[in-house]
């Protein structure tokens, strides 16, 4: 036997969860990796699927936080639906499917000394403006809440957006279709 009992929680020091601090570095490593795959890569296609591979992360980082709703509402979102819409805009609009050696623009080594000061800048910002601040620990939204929310005040915008998807998804088949 272990020696813990079922349902015991390992907390370190300072009543720190162990365990989602360690699930946390893990699912944000596979995170950074796969999203640097999406920048680097030369095929668009496995592009999109990289990109399914940190939309993925963002789910179990909400599950991570309790927000099984936000989880949820990301996978069916974003993985289920958006990823749908780039794989048929890539189908459509006639990209290359294999490896494309024109995909990079030539000055694109100029964009990393500028993506490392806006690091910094942002690094600089974040930690002087939160030196002080103490983020209260909340148990989690009750689901009925955020339904509520969606289904309530936010209903116009969320269809709207379902407006915006079926603009993009036409506007890819006319341009797949101009001959």
């Amino acid at each position: 036997m272990s020696g813990l009992a079922s349902g015991t929680v390992l907390v370190g020091v300072d009543g720190i969860n162990v365990a989602k601090n360690v699930g946390f570095g893990i699912i944000a490593a596979v995170m950074i990796f796969a999203a640097l795959c999406v920048v680097t890569t030369r095929n668009v296609v496995h592009g999109a699927l990289w990109l399914v591979v940190v939309l993925g992360g963002v789910a179990a980082q909400y599950l991570l936080a309790a927000a099984e709703f936000v989880a949820i509402s990301q996978v069916l979102v974003y993985i289920g639906a958006v990823m749908v819409l780039f794989l048929f805009g890539i189908m459509l609009t006639r990209a290359k499917i294999g490896a494309d050696s024109d995909l990079n623009n030539r000055s694109w080594a100029l964009g990393i000394p500028v993506a490392l000061l806006l690091l910094g800048v942002l690094g600089y910002v974040i930690i002087d403006g939160l030196r002080d601040t103490v983020v209260p620990d909340r148990g989690p939204t009750p689901t009925v809440l955020l339904s509520d929310g969606y289904l309530g005040p936010y209903l116009v915008p969320f269809l709207a957006i379902s407006f915006v998807l079926l603009a993009a998804a036409i506007g890819a088949i006319v341009i797949a279709r101009k001959d």
